[in-house]
């Protein structure tokens, strides 16, 4: 709802704050004393085409701001939410706008800089303009359908179309996935055959690179000492032969030096005699020495090849995992995954089969509900198209006609909304064609026309309604016909907040507010001045708009007699 509206310099008004209230307000005064000001201010401030016209000669800029009362669940929240502008739901929502002289604009929303396009977005949802010069809401195509769809009272039909049409997408996603994967699958099965096959034919194992590393460190130094002891054992080759030979030799100098005589034996053949047993003994300690060292080769107990083979595995483990550009430790990981994948190849195409049986599916069942959307919004068409019918012939558009048009949309074009094209169209005359409600004359007859669809949809009205505007909606009526239209536009204001310019009596006495737009100053100063009348005035301005210059008595009395019909 608009509570507030403040305008600084907009043509012929210098300031001017208005509160508005709900229900029907109605907009009264002379032709030319401005009126239209107030709905082109209310235009400037949510987004509408404004020029440099509107600002006040010689002010520097026009500024217009309306200030909104939406409900806590009103859609305009997620708008905002989706701007990324900032709000609190139980707080006014401010749409504020300014025009230079230069015509240049600034907007802003609750005080946020933001883009003239956010405005009007946001005005489409919070006003309907329904006029003269411009209509803004029933013309708008995409309106239609949903309007249509709250008249019949097919929302929870709608709501299902959009369900099974998420089913219908996301079984169609999934099939367009597994259908590139199985290509995709197809493409490297036999790279992936091949690399599975150099992992198994190596079996890596986890930890592997550690172990074989440790082992040809130990392997290596077990090499080296071998070939020390290789080489200590070098020295005893032949040596307990030449100790022999050597004692072979002393027992026969002892045995010549005893045949010499007995003088030469008691020197001679003792120290002969003390060398050959020292021989002895070194024999007995290099045989034993002889043992030791083989027993210690024995002790570095491993295959011969054992460091060589090590080395190798440890060179293909790791020449493998360059080739697939991943870690040696990862090679068990990954051998698993390349099974996993030959086995998803395997049984992708069993996948595919049954994501396409569940397409096929969710498609029919998609098909099924938005056909039975069409048929009822076909039978909702036909009533809202007689309730309009019906409304036509007293606001004097009888020879105007009505129809819905449910028109099937190509299956790659079907949504969530459903398959249909829904468009209000209208013949104006006998024989003449049906079109968009756009092509509807111009003035007081497209919103008499507005007004008589909006009068249709009010009673099965759902959701916000909008604030409404109409702009001299009795434009070329009067009598029964301008009263025809008073109560309809207070009809609608029993649901939703509307404003009307008139200049008819008959629908300025069904307003629940009244205002009262009138010039003042002199040739040099001409201002636009809003006046909200009390009981008293109003009757005064209504006798004014019966009687003309000269207001009279029996002005009055019909006055009284409007006001309380």
């Amino acid at each position: 709802m608009l509570i507030g509206l403040q305008i600084r310099d907009v043509v012929l008004i210098e300031t001017l704050d208005l509160s508005i209230g709900p229900g029907l307000t109605a907009l009264t005064g002379e032709t030319g004393a401005g009126k239209s000001i107030i709905l082109d201010a209310l235009g400037l401030a949510t987004g509408m085409r404004a020029d440099a016209g509107l600002v006040r000669r010689g002010a520097a800029q026009a500024v217009a701001t309306a200030i909104f009362a939406p409900a806590p669940d009103h859609p305009v929240w997620a708008l905002l939410d989706e701007k990324g502008l900032s709000y609190a739901r139980d707080e006014d929502l401010v749409l504020r706008r300014s025009l230079s002289a230069d015509g240049r604009s600034r907007a802003f929303v609750n005080d946020q800089a933001t883009g003239v396009g956010v405005l009007k977005e946001l005005g489409e949802r919070l006003l309907e303009v329904h006029g003269q010069h411009e209509t803004v809401g029933l013309l708008d195509a995409r309106t239609h359908r949903p309007l249509l769809d709250a008249f019949g009272g097919l929302e929870p039909l709608a709501a299902e179309v959009a369900a099974r049409h998420r089913d219908w997408r996301a079984a169609r996603e999934r099939v367009e996935a597994l259908r590139a994967d199985v290509a995709r699958a197809a493409a490297e099965t036999e790279e992936l055959t091949f690399r599975l096959s150099e992992l198994d034919r190596l079996d890596p194992r986890e930890g592997e690179e550690t172990q074989l590393a440790e082992e040809r460190a130990l392997l290596g130094s077990a090499e080296k000492a071998l070939a020390d002891i290789a080489a200590a054992r070098e020295v005893f080759d032949g040596l307990s032969a030449r100790v022999a030979s050597a004692v072979r030799a002393l027992e026969r100098a002892r045995e010549r030096a005893v045949a010499a005589g007995a003088a030469a034996e008691g020197s001679a053949v003792s120290r002969v005699a003390e060398a050959s047993a020292a021989l002895d003994r070194v024999l007995i300690e290099a045989a034993e020495a002889e043992a030791a060292i083989d027993a210690a080769a024995d002790a570095f107990d491993f295959e011969p090849d054992r460091l060589e083979k090590a080395e190798e595995r440890l060179f293909d483990l790791r020449g493998l995992a360059r080739k697939l550009n991943v870690a040696v430790e990862e090679l068990p990981a990954l051998r698993v995954r390349f099974a996993e994948r030959l086995r998803a190849v395997e049984s992708s195409e069993d996948a595919l089969r049954a994501a396409e049986a569940e397409l096929t599916a969710a498609r029919a069942g998609y098909l099924d509900a938005a056909g039975r959307l069409t048929e009822a919004r076909r039978a909702a068409g036909e009533r809202l198209a007689q309730a309009v019918m019906a409304e036509l012939v007293p606001l004097k558009l009888e020879k105007a006609r009505f129809r819905v048009a449910v028109e099937p949309l190509p299956e790659d074009r079907a949504g969530p909304a459903g398959q249909d094209r829904v468009a209000f169209e209208v013949s104006t005359n006998p024989g003449a064609p049906f079109g968009d409600l756009g092509a509807i004359a111009s003035g007081g007859e497209l919103a008499r026309f507005a007004l008589a669809l909006k009068a249709s949809l009010a009673a099965r009205a759902s959701g916000h309604q909008p604030l409404m505007i109409f702009d001299e909606v009795d434009q070329g009526v009067g009598g029964a016909v301008a009263d025809a239209v008073g109560l309809r536009l207070k009809k609608l204001a029993g649901a939703a907040q509307v404003l009307v310019v008139t200049h008819s009596p008959q629908v300025a006495a069904r307003a629940g507010d009244h205002w009262r737009i009138s010039k003042a100053g002199d040739a040099e100063r001409v201002r636009t001045a809003v006046e909200v009348l009390s009981p008293a005035d109003r009757e005064e301005e209504i006798a004014r708009m019966l009687a003309g210059a000269q207001i009279t008595d029996a002005a009055r009395a019909a006055a009284r007699a409007l006001i309380g019909a």
